[in-house]
């Protein structure tokens, strides 16, 4: 079992950067993968970024290579997520997720185990 907690979002005018956090618990965290992925309003669930369980390894949907970055604090059982750069389209629910069987970074909503309750990032014109 594993329970997640996102934290950090909020509203932030365009241009402007959150970091949102993922605090796990329950099971050794740096044996698995983490993702983020992310949900507007009336559309589906989409992948943000991934990393692996060492985070020597990670994946980016192509709307935020460049401006966003995952990273974790294994340590601290913790994933981040710096978004910089932010436009109105990145205005979603943002939820992370751990694979807990895989080490590598995926981009499959599938075959991730557990989900957190999910964050909420508004950004403004």
């Amino acid at each position: 079992q594993v329970q997640l907690v996102e934290s950090g979002g909020g509203l932030v005018q365009a241009g402007g950067s959150l970091r949102l956090s993922c605090a796990a618990s329950g099971r050794t965290f740096s044996s698995y993968a983490m993702g983020w992925f992310r949900q507007g309003l009336g559309k589906e669930r989409e992948f943000v970024s991934a990393i692996s369980w060492r985070g020597d390894s990670t994946k980016y949907a192509d709307s935020v290579k460049g401006r966003f970055t995952i990273s974790r604090d294994n340590a601290k059982n913790t994933v981040y997520l710096q978004m910089n750069s932010l436009t109105p389209e990145a205005t979603a629910v943002y939820y992370c997720a751990a694979d807990l069987f895989g080490a590598r970074p995926a981009r499959t909503p599938s075959v991730y185990d557990y989900w957190g309750q999910g964050t909420q990032v508004t950004v403004s014109s």
